[in-house]
């Protein structure tokens, strides 16, 4: 199997012996554009064969390939709309109680992880009301400082306090749900009843094509016009999180959710190897939470009737991700700026009334560190956290605004954007070694360089200024310490972007047009500070 794997990624295909076996794959030879083609579906193990075994004699499940209809004048709704075809097809073949959803990029590491989660399920007392069980999702390429940020925290800390106030999100992988749930039923006690009652009758033998041929219908690209999917039923259309939404939905009609953290990660998948991916992929999370936020599928009014006030502020971290970022837009830009300006935003150095300036910054920052090493982290994996929890506000959450405002207007869509997990040879190279990829031109980029420049422009302006002597130099720290100090931090920051604009020479610099950009823009506004 490794090796079949290994020779299909090489030649971008699958090879001419396997597709003479599964007559599925020859079904692609007629089709134009993967955009456009009919339903093809086979299924390549049937579970009900007694001639499906392994090399040691055991039952195989039934395995199904589809690839679902598409059309370019019909809306696809991308992954959701993927999952739901799925819905429907496992319903009709096997209709098992529970369904897995992983990522493609994700495979399994722990072998008990389904039984695991099952025990949950089945559980006399409490199992019929849990709608779904939520692993955390955990990279197998993360590098040993975690260059661009990892979801260390999230999975580790916060969605377990998701679990106490009421039951984690869902997440959109690593899931297991219970089918009535995702199905749009609402929690019932009798529920449990129909459970026990379904039975899966070997003696009902229907062949193989037939049930191909019944299935395709459920894939096709009309199947769900007129009919509650992606509404009321599956999980839902309309937002590019709709992992978050779904689980909103599931819990609002009285499901409840379980995290399970096992010592053993349940499931491995993939983390962007660049920055840009990675600030990609936090603007579609953020423009996504936003838009749930301004919807009418917001908790506190959607889920107020059976989610408990405490979960319903716990999904207010993320819902507002993207107001928040203004916040940190303001300081990480305006005490620069008064900084050469000579307005002095914050107490005096020498003034009482610096200290609780001083034990928040200082609590706050040494208990962000104790947090991310007692979760497994080393001391600069948590500074890339905290230079990353800076590109994505200034970049990620501020363009997500942005895209949300327009869309409000009318002037823009919801787009699906894939995150990229795969890079050349190069990429992966210094995605090991660890230094921060850059490479392409864009927009996020020359945000982040023209604030870094800006900061650093103002720290040698007030650090070179000949007009100051000794004397007023401590007066001047003493007015303006706070700004200065701030000033260095962020120029500390920001040394990745100055070593990509400056020193680096490898492909993966930051473009000229960017540095030429970003120069002209931190100018202008040093300028209008100045003058």
């Amino acid at each position: 199997m490794k090796i079949r794997i290994e020779s299909m990624t090489r030649l971008g295909k699958v090879p001419a012996d396997i597709r003479k076996e599964h007559k599925g794959f020859d079904e692609w030879d007629f089709v134009v554009s993967r955009h456009d083609h009919p339903s093809i579906l086979q299924i390549l193990i049937d579970g009900r064969d007694p001639n499906a075994i392994d090399i040691e004699g055991k039952a195989l499940p039934t395995l199904v390939y589809l690839a679902r209809e598409k059309r370019p004048q019909i809306h696809h709704n991308f992954k959701a709309g993927a999952l739901n075809a799925l819905i429907r097809i496992s319903s009709r073949i096997s209709n098992a109680p529970f369904v897995l959803n992983v990522d493609c990029d994700m495979h399994s590491n722990n072998s008990k992880a389904i039984r695991d989660a099952l025990c949950l399920f089945l559980d006399e007392e409490n199992g019929r009301e849990i709608g779904y069980v939520q692993y955390p999702q955990t990279f197998g390429n993360l590098t040993k400082n975690e260059i661009y940020g990892s979801l260390r925290v999230v999975m580790k800390l916060e969605l377990a306090g998701f679990d106490g106030n009421g039951g984690p999100c869902y997440i959109g992988t690593g899931c297991v749900h219970r089918r009535e749930s995702l199905c749009g039923m609402k929690y019932s006690k009798e529920l449990v009843v129909e459970w026990k009652a379904m039975k899966y009758d070997r003696k009902i033998i229907e062949k193989a094509s037939s049930i191909e041929g019944n299935c395709k219908a459920l894939a096709s690209c009309t199947y769900e016009e007129n009919t509650p999917w992606g509404k009321e039923m599956g999980v839902k259309y309309g937002c590019v999180v709709e992992d978050i939404l779904t689980g909103i939905c599931i819990q609002s009609r009285g499901w409840r959710s379980v995290y399970l953290t096992p010592q053993r990660e349940a499931f491995l998948g993939m983390v962007p190897t660049t920055l840009l991916d990675t600030l990609v992929q936090h603007k579609r999370w953020a423009e996504g939470d936003f838009q749930i936020f301004l919807s009418k599928l917001f908790p506190f009014v959607y889920g107020c009737q059976n989610m408990p006030l405490k979960l319903q502020l716990s999904y207010c971290i993320y819902l507002l991700w993207v107001p928040n970022c203004f916040a940190t837009l303001y300081y990480v830009f305006v005490p620069s700026f008064c900084l050469l300006k000579g307005i002095s935003l914050f107490p005096k150095i020498s003034s009482s009334w610096g200290i609780p300036y001083l034990y928040v910054i200082v609590v706050h920052r040494v208990h962000s560190l104790v947090e991310f090493v007692w979760l497994g982290g080393t001391v600069r994996g948590w500074l890339n956290e905290q230079r990353m929890w800076m590109f994505k506000r200034t970049t990620s959450y501020f363009f997500a605004a942005i895209d949300n405002i327009l869309k409000l207007c009318g002037f823009s869509k919801s787009a699906f954007i894939i995150t990229g997990k795969v890079a050349d040879d190069d990429v992966n190279r210094r995605y090991e070694q660890e230094s921060m990829e850059f490479g392409t031109s864009s927009p996020m980029f020359t945000a982040l360089a023209t604030l870094a420049l800006f900061n650093l422009f103002g720290l040698v302006v007030v650090g070179t200024n000949k007009a100051i002597n000794d004397d007023a130099r401590i007066k001047v720290f003493d007015i303006f310490g706070f700004q200065i100090l701030l000033c260095c931090v962020l120029v500390f920051v920001n040394l990745p972007i100055y070593q990509g604009i400056f020193f680096r020479k490898d492909s993966g610099k930051i473009p000229a047009s960017v540095t030429l950009r970003s120069i002209a823009f931190a100018l202008l506004a040093s300028t209008l500070a100045m003058y």
